[in-house]
């Protein structure tokens, strides 16, 4: 079965950085885009960044120049590299897969970044 398991996440000050993990499994990682979505709280969630199978990279406008999304396809595991955080960050931060017919149905537990000072 699909399973993504976040982490990384915590309390940083604004200006900080931080780095999330994903470690996915149940199918075959490197045949698939991967992305990064967050969802604030009272708000929907949103595509952050994506990776394509051979490493090509899209970003959300609002993290453009801050976040840095990578994978390892030999780990199985796709990152998300934040940097110049702002409290507008502040998200439960998830992955899945990126494909035209939308994400997978599970989700997995996501990770918690709160932006603060």
């Amino acid at each position: 079965q699909v399973q993504f398991v976040e982490s990384g996440g915590g309390l940083v000050q604004p200006g900080g950085s931080l780095r999330l993990s994903c470690a996915a499994s149940g199918f075959t990682f490197s045949w698939y885009a991967m992305s990064w979505h967050r969802q604030a709280p009272g708000k929907e969630r949103e595509l952050v960044a994506s990776i394509t199978m051979v490493g090509g990279t899209n970003y959300a406008d609002s993290v453009k120049g801050r976040f840095t999304i990578s994978r390892d396809n030999a780990k199985n595991t796709v990152y998300l590299q934040m940097n110049a955080l702002k409290p507008e960050d502040t998200a439960v931060y998830y992955c899945n897969v990126d494909r035209r017919s939308g994400p997978f149905a599970y989700w997995g537990q996501g990770t918690q970044v709160t932006v603060s000072s």
